[in-house]
């Protein structure tokens, strides 16, 4: 597991020079941080569950509840202010930047939060609510709200988040 984490913040994150370096990365600390909370809480152990995800948004600026699921080759850049909700799930090789908050909208019971699929790029500041599902990857823009499903490989932006023409690039 290290070694992967490493490797992903190695590639993803051109200021990191070596594996030892990538060691003292946010993204490092929270990740293992969030493997130990979801296995807590994967066995029923909610509150020592929550104990260490707190642990982990104080040391780092990222919110990771213990019931989220974060697949291997997930990268936070920057990761202050990121929220990441129970019922999202966040697959192999999505680019996280700060901010970002993958959230309910509070009038869903169940599955509340985001799908997001293989290989997305959610920017800045990006708010991503509701059940939806942003497809493989697909790029949200910075500081876009997305309250509905992107298809794969669209690019989203605004408030209320918009798909963009692929005639405009």
């Amino acid at each position: 597991m290290f070694r992967d984490i490493r490797n992903v913040i190695q590639k993803q994150d051109p200021s990191i020079h070596s594996e030892r370096e990538a060691f003292f990365h946010p993204w490092f600390s929270a990740y293992f941080w969030y493997r130990v909370s979801h296995f807590l809480y994967l066995k029923h152990w909610y509150c020592l569950a929550r104990i260490v995800s707190n642990h982990a948004k104080r040391r780092t600026g990222i919110e990771i509840h213990p019931g989220a699921i974060i697949e291997k080759g997930v990268f936070i850049d920057h990761g202050g202010g990121v929220v990441i909700g129970e019922t999202a799930i966040v697959e192999e090789g999505v680019v996280i930047y700060q901010n970002v908050t993958l959230g309910a909208t509070g009038k869903e019971q169940g599955k509340r939060h985001p799908t997001i699929k293989k290989g997305a790029m959610i920017g800045a500041g990006a708010k991503i609510l509701g059940n939806i599902t942003i497809g493989e990857g697909s790029k949200i823009g910075a500081n876009s709200v997305v309250l509905s499903d992107a298809s794969p490989y669209d690019t989203i932006v605004g408030v209320p988040g918009k798909r963009k023409s692929k005639k405009s690039f």
